[in-house]
C-alpha cells in the first residue's frame, strides 16, 4: 500500500476513488494513476505509451488533480460520464418540455454528472398560458420536481451530484425565486443564483423602477412591450412588462436572502457574456453548480487542478519559493490530458458529446493556493499573496494556452474557432503577443482553458490542502466522512508539515492565518486579483463573521461587482444553514451550496 500524505487521503481514496470491481481491485493509488494514465493515453493518435508516463509523472505525487469524476471513472467498467457537472438544455415552456427537460437531468445526474438549469423560459405563476386558459405554477415550483428528482436518483446509490437553478432578475417570479431557501426543507440539493444584468446593477444605484417581464408571445393580455434578450432566445424578443418593482428594493431582497440563508448567489450574466471567448457564436445563461464554468447549453465540464503546494521550494524559509517553471510544465501536460478526457469519456446526451466536441473547452484551475502562501510566508490577502497568485495563476494560463496552441498543430483547432472573432475577444486580446500570434496562425485546440473549482474531496485525497483558492479553515478540525462511524480528525497540510518540521517552537507558521482571521476585502481582493488570467469563472466564498452587519454585508455584492468579478457567493453562520465547518468539531451534514466540497465528486 502505497505511502499517503496523511490518513484522510487514504479513506477518501478508498471511498471514492479506488477501482473496486471484479477482478480489477486497485491496491494502491499508483495503480489508480496508472489506470487513469493508460485511459486517457488510449485515445492518442500517436505514441500513446509515452503520453502514458507522462500523464502518470505529473499525476504522481498529487501534482495534478484531475476532476474527481475523471479519477473515479478513467478506465472503469462502470458507464458513467468523466464530465464533473453539465448545464443542461433550454426548458421549454410546456408541460411535455418541461418533462423532457427533466427527463434529460435524470440521465445526467444518473450517470454522475451535476447540472446547472436556467428556469428563466418558463412563465411566472398566475399567468394564463395563451390559447389554453391553464394558468402557470411558475418556475419555483416546477424546481421542487427536479429537487425531488435528485433525491430519487442520489437514492440508488449514484455519486453525489450537485444541482445549480438560475432566474434572471427581470423574471416576474425573481422574488419567488430569491425566498425560496428561507423555508429549511425547499430545495435543499440545489445551489440558486440570480443572472444579475447591468441594466439591473445602474437601476439599483440610480434607485430607479425595475420592470419584471417575459416573452409577450407566451401570455394573454395587453400592456407594455419592451425588446430584451432572453434566455433560450437567439436574440432580443418582445416582452410584455408584468410589473414593475424598485430595483434597490429587489436587491436589497437578494442581499437580505444570501444574509440569512447563504442564498441565492449573484452571477453578473452581461460581462460573463461579454468576456465569453465564444460570444460571437453562444449565449450563456446558467454554470455548473458551483459558479466556475459558465457554460452554453448541454455544456460540459472537464476539470483538473493543480496543487501548487507541490512547487513550493524550501517552504518556511526565508527563500522560499514558487517554481513556475515546473507548474506550467505541469500545466501544458495537464491541457493534454484533459483534452483527451473529451474523446475518453461518455456522454449521458448526444447533446452533450456535440457540443463537448464543438468547442473542446476544458478548466485548468489551482488549488492548495491558500497552503502555499502560508509555505511562502506570505499572509493571504496582503499585497504580497496577491502577487504571488497572480504571477502563479499568469504562469499556467501561458503555459495552458501556449500547449491548447501546440495540440492545434497537431490535432486541429475547435470546430467552433473562427480566427478573427476569437481573437477579438477580451480575454484573448489581453494574451501575450506570441499566443497571440500562435492562434492566428495555427488556431487553438479548446475555446476555453482555466476555470478555478472548489476541490474540496479532490484536496482532501491530497492531503487535506486548501480548497481551491479558499483561504485555510483551520489548521484542526473534526470532519464526518461516508463509511467512517467517527468524525476524522484533520490537520490542515500546511500545519501538518510545519509541525513535522518544527518540533519546537510555535504552533503555527507567521504568515497562518484562517478565513475567519481575515476581513472580507481580503477574500474579494484575492478572487479579483486571479479573475484577469481565469477566462472561465472562479468558484469563491467570501466568509463574512455572524455578527456582521446587514450593511457591510450588503456592500460585499456591490464591491464584487466593481471589481470586475463575474459573479459572488457570501456566507454567514445563519439559523437557516448553520456554519460551514466546525473547528475541532464535526462538520454538519452539507446542506446548502457553501460547504468546502461543495464540487460534485
Amino acid at each position: 500500500m502505497s505511502t499517503f500524505p496523511a490518513d484522510i487521503s487514504r479513506r477518501i481514496w478508498e471511498a471514492k476513488y479506488r477501482l473496486d470491481a471484479p477482478g480489477a481491485r486497485e491496491a494502491s493509488i499508483e495503480e489508480s494513476w496508472r489506470r487513469i494514465a493508460r485511459a486517457l493515453a488510449a485515445v492518442e493518435p500517436q505514441d500513446p505509451a509515452l503520453w502514458e508516463e507522462r500523464f502518470y509523472g505529473v499525476l504522481e505525487g498529487f501534482r495534478f488533480l484531475p476532476g474527481g469524476r475523471i479519477q473515479a471513472g478513467a478506465g472503469s467498467p462502470h458507464k458513467v460520464t468523466l464530465f464533473n457537472c453539465f448545464v443542461m438544455g433550454p426548458i421549454e415552456d410546456s408541460v411535455p418540455g418541461i418533462f423532457r427537460a427533466l427527463e434529460e437531468s435524470a440521465v445526467t445526474m444518473q450517470q454522475g454528472g451535476g447540472i446547472g438549469c436556467d428556469f428563466s423560459t418558463l412563465r411566472p405563476a398566475g399567468t394564463p398560458a395563451r390559447g389554453s386558459g391553464q394558468i402557470a405554477s411558475g418556475p419555483v415550483s416546477f424546481m421542487a420536481i427536479w429537487d425531488a428528482m435528485c433525491a430519487t436518483i442520489l437514492s440508488t446509490g449514484s455519486r453525489r451530484g450537485a444541482m445549480m437553478a438560475t432566474l434572471r432578475c427581470d423574471h416576474p417570479d425573481i422574488e419567488a425565486f430569491v425566498a425560496a431557501k428561507r423555508d429549511r426543507a425547499a430545495l435543499r440539493r440545489f445551489n440558486l443564483s440570480v443572472l444579475v444584468s447591468d441594466a439591473f446593477m445602474a437601476a439599483v444605484r440610480s434607485d430607479a423602477d425595475w420592470p419584471l417581464v417575459f416573452p409577450a408571445r407566451a401570455l394573454d393580455g395587453g400592456g407594455e412591450v419592451v425588446e430584451r434578450e432572453w434566455s433560450g432566445e437567439a436574440g432580443p424578443v418582445p416582452c410584455r412588462i408584468v410589473r414593475t418593482v424598485r430595483a434597490r428594493e429587489l436587491w436589497g431582497r437578494i442581499v437580505r436572502a444570501a444574509y440569512d440563508c447563504a442564498e441565492p448567489g449573484v452571477l453578473f450574466i452581461d460581462r460573463i457574456n461579454a468576456q465569453n471567448n465564444l460570444g460571437y457564436c453562444e449565449r450563456i445563461s446558467a454554470t455548473n453548480p458551483c459558479g466556475e464554468v459558465p457554460l452554453p447549453p448541454y455544456g460540459a465540464c472537464d476539470l483538473g487542478s493543480l496543487n501548487l503546494t507541490c512547487f513550493v521550494t524550501r517552504p518556511f524559509t526565508t527563500d522560499a519559493g514558487l517554481d513556475l517553471k515546473a507548474l506550467a510544465g505541469t500545466a501544458a501536460i495537464a491541457v493534454r490530458l484533459l483534452d483527451d478526457v473529451i474523446e475518453a469519456s461518455r456522454f449521458p446526451l448526444p447533446a452533450q458529446e456535440a457540443a463537448a466536441r464543438r468547442s473542446r473547452r476544458i478548466g485548468l484551475g489551482i488549488t492548495g493556493l491558500a497552503d502555499a502562501l502560508v509555505m511562502l510566508g506570505a499572509v493571504y490577502g496582503s499585497d504580497r499573496s496577491l502577487e504571488l497568485a497572480a504571477e502563479a495563476m499568469r504562469a499556467v494560463r501561458d503555459a495552458a494556452y501556449r500547449a491548447s496552441v501546440e495540440l492545434a498543430r497537431e490535432k486541429g483547432a475547435f470546430p467552433a474557432f473562427d480566427t478573427d472573432r476569437y481573437l477579438a475577444a477580451p480575454f484573448v486580446r489581453a494574451l501575450p503577443a506570441d499566443i497571440r500570434d500562435g492562434i492566428a496562425a495555427s488556431g487553438v485546440r479548446n475555446s476555453h482553458l482555466l476555470a478555478i473549482a472548489p476541490t474540496g474531496t479532490i484536496s482532501l485525497l491530497a492531503g487535506n490542502v486548501s480548497s481551491g483558492l479558499e483561504p485555510v479553515f483551520a489548521a484542526d478540525q473534526s470532519r464526518a466522512v461516508a463509511g467512517e462511524p467517527e468524525p476524522l480528525k484533520l490537520v490542515d497540510r500546511a500545519a501538518a508539515l510545519w509541525r513535522r518540521r518544527r518540533r519546537q517552537g510555535p504552533p503555527l507558521p507567521p504568515a497562518y492565518v484562517t478565513a475567519a482571521d481575515l476581513p472580507v476585502l481580503a477574500h474579494l481582493k484575492m478572487q479579483a486579483a486571479l479573475q484577469p488570467y481565469v477566462d472561465g469563472a472562479i468558484s469563491k466564498t467570501i466568509n463574512a463573521p455572524e455578527d456582521c452587519p446587514f450593511e457591510a454585508f450588503a456592500s460585499i455584492y456591490d464591491l464584487a461587482y466593481d471589481m470586475g468579478l463575474k459573479g459572488c457567493t457570501a456566507f454567514r453562520p445563519n439559523p437557516v444553514t448553520g456554519a460551514v465547518l466546525s473547528a475541532g468539531a464535526a462538520a454538519p451534514e452539507a446542506t446548502h451550496c457553501c460547504t468546502p466540497d461543495r464540487e460534485a465528486d
